[in-house]
């Protein structure tokens, strides 16, 4: 038995032999467990929380002994946020940014760039006041070149570690969470930058991207025959360098320049010749810019797929790049090595550089200081001195927490030694305040105490093992300091709850006795008028009953007496039948009311409720008379009632000219009575205005009503529809009338309806369905996947929110209890039912639609919950998942027509519930799945489309 259902006994134990009114003082603070001995600290390891005298392990450990000061805050030292001497600053990676970050130090550790920039002109002008910057507004750079000059600013002279990018990232219109291709980035981005420039006055500043980062080489082509040479310029901004099957940057770069020998189809047609001939071609670097940008091809696009592979292939590089041999016109570089690059020093190995960035070393003295312009400097000191008043306010709420820490720590070494109460004056406190009190995480609030009362606003007996009892003088310190209350003393211990919990556990000890005696005693037959009644299903589980009330009344709970005799009961009187009660002898009632003294007793003449009987009577003549009526309707509409001999308007029949309609929902509901006419009521009126406008014109036209539309409508011949005007109330007359056209054209047969059709109203009907079928939510598609154009029948991943393919038709739909038809309301008496109205109706067809839709899901199909407002880029989403294909492998087509545009919405695609879409995947490339070097970019790109680098 577990210590604390031990302790739990032993506080009771008294109570097997003590009857309720003998419970003394003694009995009650034994009920308290006020007896047990309090818990040694390094001897109990962890709190007792069925001993309230156990006030070891309630977060004590952490004030007692020697503490850090640091744990009395969670403030980060705010000097860590400042530049160390002598380094860098920082920039925030606000998601996916590290590649703009990256760009921004190269292009700030480039002097020459970084003066330009700075004399460039700035509209801040129009942001100072007078001789400095206004105080009151925040800088807000407008243009690229002043986001640049700030972001510089701030990166040479700030005093903070870091600093946040994000106005520049937003100035671009850059998307923070999505990875982007950082080569595409940098020359889209020099580009803006260059035309930017390009209309500054200062030429040092209009031409600062050509003098830094612009080279020049020349397509050379050599003729084989008369060895004439032709040559076509080209400046460059980066040198696009092949990796594949490459280990070091020279092989590359040799690459790059190599010769390509134009032969056969390919031949060159010399000008000197005139005719075509054999010749060679090649790069020659003809001038490098002062910084040399070389972008490793580690993105190249495969034709089979369509998309990109990422090459993770080892390249090795030096610090310092001899590109002299590549530049002289007459040399070649020789061939390099071929083995697994070794890293040196001044070497380096990587297989995920993507760009190589090298500065043109040079005999002059490099000027390593830019002065930053007055009025960025006065900004840079302004952000300065927020940082410096950020820095002084976190230390002053470090100091602040240090302070109240230390206080606490006093006080908690002070009073945890007075706690114990011992043979003193007591108190009870809360064990989740006590713990609360000695968390340094949270504030210490005012003392609760009312979740462990009990009825009698006292201390609960069964809230003991939550409480702790303490000395009074901890107690006086505790609610001067915190407040709060109700303040629970040796008077808070509860006679009443007590003395009752004794009574319980006597019941319970008692129960399986009297089980057995009033068993016995219902074996006795009764005699005469001493029995009283009981419930039949109170009496089978009377002992479970009563233990699960005393389990509740042990709890403190209200007593729920009037479990018992549950079935007897009805509106406080008793019930009529008899086959639901038993008569049981007054010894054996007795027994029952000692753990039932609040149930209602009905001795052997008590009366039954003469409401009831009421009610009994008037139900057996209800039932009677629907009986009856069901009776004489399924006899005189047996065809009707069988679904038998019934009419068709495709095939017309021969022996009458005219036929009657009717809804097919009023001949549904009228089989549901005549079938089961106790549990139903009688079907009253056809209700043929739902099959009517408002308007009183017909929705139908004759051909619909031949097709789509049968589904809605009961035909019914001459002779039926005379007895349906005789059974029930009839709200509209509808007919269909065969003309045969005789000597006119004896080829041709009219069908006029009566009323007549109303086009008006049945074309928006049909606008109304229409757009019921593309205003959607959560409705039900289907989706195949097709291999050779064939569908797969084999479940390759679980399937999302399947639904059942069972057919509505196959089962009836239940109905809440009390829930009325919209169309027919019926009521007890046989009154005339409601008129349908044209929104009912409205509602009526789109069950009968989705009815009539209803898709048969076939093995190995997918079933997705989709909306008409989602786009088709979200429904790639849901079926990546359940079919494993990545959406831009995804082909999707739906009766033949392909799902292309990811933006549009299903609606207006087409896509309607039960719709089937097919599914073709792009397989991926067996080439590709081998090699270890290669990694396939699973998600499509946008690229910079929408951003400011593009324009926008």
């Amino acid at each position: 038995m577990a210590p604390r259902l031990q302790l739990e006994k032993a506080a009771w134990r008294w109570a097997e032999t003590v009857r309720p009114e003998e419970v003394s003082q003694e009995h009650i603070e034994t009920a308290y467990r006020i007896w047990l001995e309090p818990c040694i600290r390094g001897v109990c390891r962890r709190n007792c929380k069925g001993n309230p005298n156990c006030l070891v392990g309630i977060g004590e450990h952490i004030w007692l002994g020697e503490i850090d000061e640091n744990s009395f805050h969670n403030i980060d030292d705010p000097n860590c946020e400042r530049r160390k001497k002598n380094s860098f600053v920082g920039l925030t990676n606000l998601g996916a940014t590290c590649y703009v970050n990256t760009f921004l130090q190269v292009w700030f550790l480039n002097l020459e760039l970084r003066q330009a920039l700075y004399l460039c002109p700035s509209t801040c002008s129009d942001y100072r006041l007078g001789d400095g910057i206004q105080t009151e507004k925040d800088y807000e750079p407008q243009t690229i070149c002043e986001h640049l000059q700030y972001l510089f600013a701030l990166l040479q002279n700030s005093n903070r570690r870091y600093i946040d990018p994000s106005g520049f990232v937003k100035a671009l219109g850059l998307d923070t969470g999505q990875q982007q291709d950082a080569q595409e980035f940098s020359k889209l981005f020099m580009s803006l930058l260059e035309d930017t420039l390009s209309k500054q006055k200062n030429p040092d500043v209009r031409n600062i991207v050509q003098q830094q980062f612009c080279g020049e080489y020349a397509y050379v082509t050599v003729c084989n025959q008369c060895g004439r040479e032709s040559k076509l310029l080209s400046k460059f901004y980066e040198l696009e360098l092949n990796i594949q099957g490459h280990k070091q940057l020279t092989d590359c770069i040799s690459e790059f320049l190599k010769e390509e020998k134009l032969e056969g189809d390919n031949r060159y047609f010399c000008e000197n010749c005139q005719s075509k001939q054999n010749a060679t071609r090649k790069i020659r670097l003809l001038s490098l810019p002062c910084t040399l940008n070389l972008q490793l091809m580690r993105f190249v696009f495969d034709r089979q797929t369509g998309h990109k592979k990422k090459l993770n292939t080892y390249i090795g590089f030096s610090e310092i790049l001899d590109m002299e041999p590549y530049v002289e016109h007459k040399a070649e570089p020789s061939k390099s090595q071929t083995r697994k690059p070794k890293c040196g020093k001044g070497t380096h190995c990587s297989r995920n550089a993507y760009m190589l960035v090298y500065r043109l070393q040079t005999q002059e003295k490099p000027n390593t200081t830019v002065q930053v312009p007055a009025f960025l400097q006065e900004l840079v000191d302004r952000d300065n001195s927020k940082f410096e008043e950020w820095c002084i306010e976190m230390a002053e709420m470090r100091k602040q927490s240090v302070d109240k820490g230390k206080a606490k720590h006093e006080e908690v070494k002070e009073l945890y030694q007075r706690l114990p109460a011992g043979a003193e004056p007591y108190e009870f406190v809360s064990l989740e305040w006590l713990q609360k009190w000695l968390d340094e995480s949270t504030p210490t609030k005012p003392i609760d105490n009312h979740a462990c009362l009990c009825s009698h606003d006292k201390l609960h007996p069964d809230k003991i093992s939550i409480m702790k009892r303490i000395s009074e003088y901890a107690a006086d310190i505790f609610y001067t300091r915190y407040g709060g209350g109700p303040r629970l003393t040796v008077k808070a211990l509860c006679k009443e709850c007590v003395v009752e919990r004794c009574r319980v556990l006597r019941l319970k000890n008692q129960l399986n006795e009297d089980y057995k005696t009033v068993n016995n005693l219902l074996k006795v037959a009764v005699k005469g008028n001493d029995g009283f009644w009981v419930g039949k299903s109170s009496l089978r589980s009377w002992r479970q009953l009563a233990l699960e009330q005393l389990d509740e009344q042990d709890g403190d709970a209200e007593q729920s007496n009037g479990k018992m005799n549950g079935s007897t009961l009805n509106k406080g009187e008793l019930c009529i039948s008899e086959n639901e009660r038993r008569l049981v002898s007054k010894e054996a009632w007795s027994k029952l009311q000692q753990y039932f003294p609040k149930a209602p007793e009905f001795p052997s003449y008590k009366e039954c409720c003469s409401q009831c009987k009421i009610l009994e009577r008037e139900g057996e003549e209800n039932e009677a008379l629907h009986k009856m009526i069901a009776n004489e309707q399924k006899t005189s509409l047996p065809n009707l009632f069988q679904d038998k001999n019934r009419p068709c308007l495709s095939n017309w029949p021969e022996d009458t000219d005219v036929l009657y309609i009717v809804s097919q929902f009023f001949v549904e509901e009228w089989r549901k009575f005549v079938r089961k006419p106790a549990r139903c009521s009688p079907v009253s009126s056809v209700g043929n205005s739902a099959l009517l406008c408002p308007h009183g014109g017909l929705m139908f036209t004759f051909a619909s009503m031949t097709k789509e539309d049968s589904k809605l409508i009961a035909l019914i011949w001459p002779s039926e529809w005379q007895m349906i005007q005789k059974l029930f109330v009839v709200d509209h007359v509808i007919k269909i009338t065969r003309i045969e056209m005789g000597d006119v054209n004896p080829s041709e047969t009219q069908y006029i309806s009566e009323p007549k059709l109303c086009p008006e109203c049945r074309e928006g009907l049909l606008c109304q369905q229409q757009r019921d079928l593309r205003e959607y939510t959560q409705a039900t598609i289907y989706v195949h996947k097709v291999v050779d154009n064939k569908k797969v029948m084999k479940d390759s991943a679980p399937e999302l929110n399947v639904s059942s393919s069972e057919t509505e038709e196959d089962k009836e739909e239940a109905k809440p209890d009390g829930e009325k038809d919209p169309d027919f309301n019926q009521s007890n008496g046989g009154t005339k039912r409601q008129k349908i109205s044209h929104q009912n109706y409205i509602a009526y067809q789109k069950q009968v639609i989705r009815r009539s839709m209803r898709h048969r899901k076939v093995r190995g199909e997918k079933a997705l919950l989709v909306s008409a407002n989602q786009t088709l880029k979200e429904l790639k989403i849901q079926i990546m998942h359940a079919f494993s294909v990545a959406p831009f492998d995804q082909n999707l087509s739906i009766d033949g027509k392909i799902l292309s545009d990811d933006c549009a919405t299903l609606g207006t695609l087409g896509v309607i519930p039960e719709s089937v879409i097919l599914l073709k995947a792009d397989e991926p490339i067996a080439d590709y799945a081998a090699m270890d070097d290669v990694m396939q970019v699973c998600m499509p790109e946008e690229g910079f489309k929408g951003t400011g680098l593009l324009g926008h």
